[in-house]
């Protein structure tokens, strides 16, 4: 198939899948799975639709192989976050394309054009003849924007044990850089950093607010906690990962803040995502008080987002919370989640290989710079449940970086069409280098 073809295929089905609102909570991707099974029938490839809730059911399609090689899964989840009316050009659940090439709406950079892309590609591979050596599997989960309800990937890595690969390609990376001395890199997202989230509780006693010299209000007590937590350093870690996207981008030489100072001043992007992966991170972000104004609490809470590298324990992080709080006022601390994530899969893998291959046609010099992300994926379950290699790589060319990362659950999500068809290359070519 030519660009032409592949761009206009990628494009409707993103723009169809964009229509449908899977804005999660609640979710309710029924929609957007059935879409995407009924395009997949038609190329004759098999599918079927897995999960504990007929709202909310993942897809699931197979291009079953020959033998003899390995296993590979396309992955994208079918929800989105939530979108306001108010602010976007375009509303965001029309899918409109505009005379530029633009494709507007909520899911078109995360992640129904990724989830669309790769459906394209098995769906064009299959109608090619393609036949794979290991199954080629395209997974649609739903709710991974949210996961509080459990029937995306968390629950398929379980209830699923038979559809487990050895390697996987899902959200993430792509990110196309020019750096300062020139030379092009496209990230390949790696691992992800774990999830701990805490709250911490400063302890008073209550009292009237018409006295506030009565009693210990606990609201000023937990002022000055949340302003610790904020001010504080904590300690620094290089994991292999990010040592190999530092000693890339600026070279082995010199101390850890010489080797950081560098790579920041290659790209703006390199500035904003290399601190927060040498080192755990906690983001104060909800408050809880009293529940009359005119009374002073005798507890008062802030839930803190902690992100911390692989590798780090809980009890890491309370260390390092306790040594950001001091001893000198009294406080609790509750753990509000189990740590979730933090798993990376290794650079020297035949599917490494096999996205840079596609680089060395389609981008020639560009090399893969692999990251950490600071966020989450459902590629975290895959790693840890399967023990399979999976990495986030969408590469785009078109559309600029920073109109990309704008879009993420922002207004005025959208990607270039030349974009879409670019996605659809990288994937097929990806596949065939890998199972073919």
């Amino acid at each position: 198939m030519d660009d032409a073809t592949l761009r206009r295929e990628a494009t409707e089905l993103t723009a169809d899948l964009i229509r449908l609102d899977t804005s999660n909570p609640p979710g309710n991707e029924a929609p957007a799975a059935h879409l995407l099974k009924t395009y997949l029938d038609a190329a004759g490839i098999e599918t079927e639709l897995v999960g504990p809730d007929v709202d909310r059911p993942n897809l699931v399609a197979r291009l079953r192989g020959t033998g003899g090689g390995p296993s590979l899964a396309f992955c994208g989840h079918t929800d989105v976050v939530p979108a306001d009316e108010p602010g976007w050009t375009h509303p965001p659940f029309a899918g409109h394309t505009d005379a530029d090439g633009w494709l507007w709406g909520r899911g078109a950079v995360d992640m129904k054009n990724q989830t669309a892309t790769r459906a394209v590609a098995i769906a064009a591979l299959a109608r090619s003849g393609f036949a794979p050596r290991g199954d080629l599997v395209f997974i649609a989960q739903a709710d991974e924007e949210d996961a509080t309800d459990r029937v995306g990937m968390v629950w398929l890595v379980d209830a699923r044990p038979d559809l487990r690969v050895d390697y996987a390609i899902d959200e993430g990376g792509g990110d196309r850089l020019i750096l300062a001395d020139g030379r092009v890199v496209v990230t390949i997202e790696c691992g992800q950093k774990a999830t701990l989230p805490v709250a911490v509780t400063a302890l008073g006693e209550a009292g009237h607010a018409s006295r506030p010299a009565v009693g210990a209000n606990a609201v000023p007590r937990l002022a000055e906690l949340v302003r610790r937590i904020a001010a504080y350093q904590p300690e620094r870690t290089v994991v292999p990962v990010v040592a190999r996207m530092i000693d890339l981008v600026a070279g082995p030489d010199g101390t850890l803040d010489d080797r950081i100072a560098r790579a920041s001043a290659q790209h703006a992007w390199v500035a904003e995502n290399v601190p927060p992966l040498v080192a755990t991170t906690m983001a104060p972000t909800r408050l809880v008080g009293s529940s009359a104004r005119n009374v002073m609490p005798a507890r008062a809470t802030c839930e803190v987002d902690c992100r911390v590298l692989p590798g780090t324990t809980a009890a890491d992080l309370d260390r390092e919370l306790r040594e950001a709080l001091g001893e000198d006022l009294p406080y609790e601390l509750d753990w509000l989640d189990d740590l979730i994530g933090g798993a990376t899969s290794a650079i020297d893998t035949p599917l490494y290989d096999a996205c840079q291959s596609f680089l060395d046609t389609a981008d020639r010099g560009a090399l893969l710079l692999p990251v950490v992300s600071t966020g989450f994926a459902d590629s975290n379950y895959l790693r840890d449940a399967w023990g399979t290699v999976a990495y986030g790589f969408w590469p785009y060319r078109t559309t600029p970086v920073e109109v990309h990362e704008a879009g993420f659950h922002n207004v005025d999500e959208r990607i270039h069409t030349d974009d879409l068809a670019y996605g659809v290359r990288a994937m097929m070519h990806i596949a065939r280098e890998l199972t073919g």
